[in-house]
C-alpha cells in the first residue's frame, strides 16, 4: 500500500499565531503508573490523550486498574493487580519499560508484546535488574519483547546495579514501582553516560509529590517502601511537542505565542527556548505564554543534547537551513528510539540536499541548498515533526505518514496548518 504523503505547508509569510499544545506524555504516563500503585483514587487533570497514553491506560486496565478517560480529566481507581493478562506496548517506550516492574506485583502471568520495532528497543538491562530483585521473567533469552512476567503479588526488591545508558526510562521504571517492593529499591547506575537526566528528576519529583521517600546522589537512587497517595495530579503541556512550533518562528520568521508555558518545569523541553535563542530567536514570557520571535535568519549551533534528546529531530531540521555549520552531540542513545533517529535524519535530510555527517553520538551539518521531496518518517512522530519544520521554508517537502504524530500529538497536522495560516489557537 502506498504510504500517505502530506504536503508540508510552506510559510508564505512570517508566522503570527498563538498555540496551545496538549499535555505532557512523560507526566501523563508517570502519573498513570503512580495512580495504579496508589492507596486511593487519582484524578489526572489535562492529561495527554494519544496513542502512547491510551496504551498505558490499556496496560493498566489489563492488570485490574480502573481507568476512566474523560475529556479533560482521567479517573484512576487502583485495585488488586491481577493476571493472567496481556499488554500491548505498541511502540511506547514508557509502556514497555514502566509496566513490567508493576506487573511483578500481579498475582499471575502478564505477557508483553508490541509493534515490530518495539522488539528491537533496549530492554535487557531492566529485565536483568528485575530478575536480580526477585522477579521471574521469561523472554526466551532475547533480552526484549515478547516476554512474560510471572507475577507473584509481591517483589523482594533491594539493591541492584543497572546500566541505563541506553535509556533513562529503564531507571525511572524501577523507581516508579519501588515504593511497592518489600525492601524498596536502591539502584546504582554502572553504565556509560546516563541520558535524559531531567526525566529522572521528573520521576523523583513526582514520587515525592505522591508521598514516597526517595534519595539521589553520586549515581545512586533509592526509594523506600512507601504508601503512594492518590489525589489530583495536574499535567503540564508537553514541552517536547512544543518544540516544532517554537522553531517555526525562528526558521520562517514572525512570532509564535505558546500558551500555558509552565514556570519552573522539570521537563527536558524547558531548555528549548535557550537553544533556539542561540540560533537567532528571541524568547520572553508574557503572562503564562512563551513568546518566540525570529527573523528567518538561522545561525548554526554546537550543542550537547544528551539531556534534551527529544529536541534533536526538530533541531536537525532547523540546522539544515542554517547559514553556518552545526554539531548536535550526546545523542548516540537515540539509535534505540522509535527508529535509529541519527541514521534516519542523516538519510532524509541528506536526500533533500543537506550536507550531513553522521557520527557515533550525533550529527554534523554544513550549509547547503535544500530542495523538496519525500521525507520518510519510519513511524516516528519526531521525524514527522522535523519534516513539517523543514517544509516551512523548503517548498515541495512531502512528509510520509504524518499521522504517526498521533503517538504523542493527535491533531498535529491540522494545528500545524492552522499555525501557518495564522489561525492556530
Amino acid at each position: 500500500m502506498t504510504p500517505h504523503l502530506w504536503p508540508a505547508p510552506v510559510a508564505a509569510a512570517p508566522v503570527d499565531a498563538t498555540v496551545r499544545v496538549p499535555g505532557s506524555k512523560s507526566i501523563t504516563n508517570r502519573a498513570l503508573v503512580l495512580a495504579a500503585l496508589a492507596a486511593d483514587p487519582t484524578v489526572l487533570r489535562h492529561p495527554l490523550d494519544s496513542r502512547d497514553t491510551q496504551l498505558m491506560a490499556g496496560a493498566l486496565r489489563a492488570l485490574g486498574v480502573d481507568v476512566v478517560c474523560g475529556d479533560d480529566a482521567w479517573q484512576v481507581t487502583p485495585g488488586p493487580l491481577r493476571g493472567p493478562a496481556a499488554v500491548d506496548v505498541g511502540l511506547a517506550g514508557t509502556v514497555m519499560r514502566f509496566v513490567p516492574p508493576v506487573a511483578v506485583l500481579a498475582d499471575g502471568p502478564v505477557s508483553f508484546d508490541g509493534d515490530p520495532r518495539a522488539r528491537e528497543r533496549p530492554l535487557r538491562p531492566l529485565l536483568d535488574a528485575l530478575r536480580a530483585l526477585g522477579a521471574a521473567i521469561d523472554d526466551g533469552g532475547r533480552g526484549g519483547l515478547p516476554l512474560t512476567v510471572h507475577g507473584s503479588g509481591k517483589l523482594r526488591g533491594g539493591a541492584v546495579d543497572l546500566d541505563a545508558s541506553a535509556s533513562s526510562q529503564i531507571l525511572s521504571a524501577l523507581l516508579l514501582a519501588g515504593p511497592r517492593y518489600d525492601d524498596g529499591v536502591r539502584v546504582r547506575h554502572v553504565g556509560g553516560r546516563l541520558p535524559s537526566a531531567p526525566f529522572i528528576e521528573l520521576t523523583l519529583a513526582m514520587l515525592r509529590d505522591r508521598g514516597a521517600t526517595v534519595s539521589a546522589g553520586d549515581g545512586e537512587w533509592a526509594v523506600l517502601p512507601s504508601t503512594v497517595a492518590g489525589g489530583e495530579i495536574p499535567v503540564e503541556p508537553d514541552l517536547s511537542s512544543a518544540a516544532p512550533f517554537l522553531a517555526a518562528a525562528l526558521v520562517a520568521g514572525g512570532v509564535l505565542r505558546l500558551a500555558g508555558w509552565p514556570a519552573g518545569s522539570l521537563q527536558a523541553g524547558a531548555a528549548t527556548p535557550a537553544v533556539l535563542e542561540s540560533m537567532g530567536a528571541s524568547c520572553h514570557h508574557d503572562g503564562d505564554a512563551l513568546v518566540v520571535r525570529g527573523s528567518g535568519d538561522v545561525s548554526g549551533i554546537d550543542v550537547d543534547l544528551a539531556d534534551n534528546p527529544e529536541l534533536a529531530c526538530v533541531l536537525a531540521a532547523v540546522a539544515a537551513v542554517a547559514s553556518t555549520p552545526s554539531r548536535l552531540r550526546g545523542i548516540g542513545h537515540m539509535r534505540g528510539h522509535e527508529t535509529d533517529r541519527l541514521a534516519a535524519l542523516a538519510a532524509e535530510l541528506g536526500s533533500l540536499g543537506a550536507k550531513v555527517v553522521e557520527h557515533e553520538d550525533g550529527l554534523e551539518m554544513a550549509p547547503a541548498k535544500m530542495y523538496g521531496g519525500v521525507f520518510h518518517t519510519y513511524d516516528d512522530h519526531r521525524l514527522a515533526m522535523a519534516g513539517a519544520v523543514l517544509g516551512l521554508v523548503v517548498p515541495g517537502v512531502q512528509v510520509e505518514n504524518v499521522d504517526t504524530t498521533g503517538k504523542t500529538y493527535p491533531g498535529f497536522a491540522e494545528q500545524w496548518r492552522a499555525m501557518v495560516e495564522g489561525v492556530a489557537h
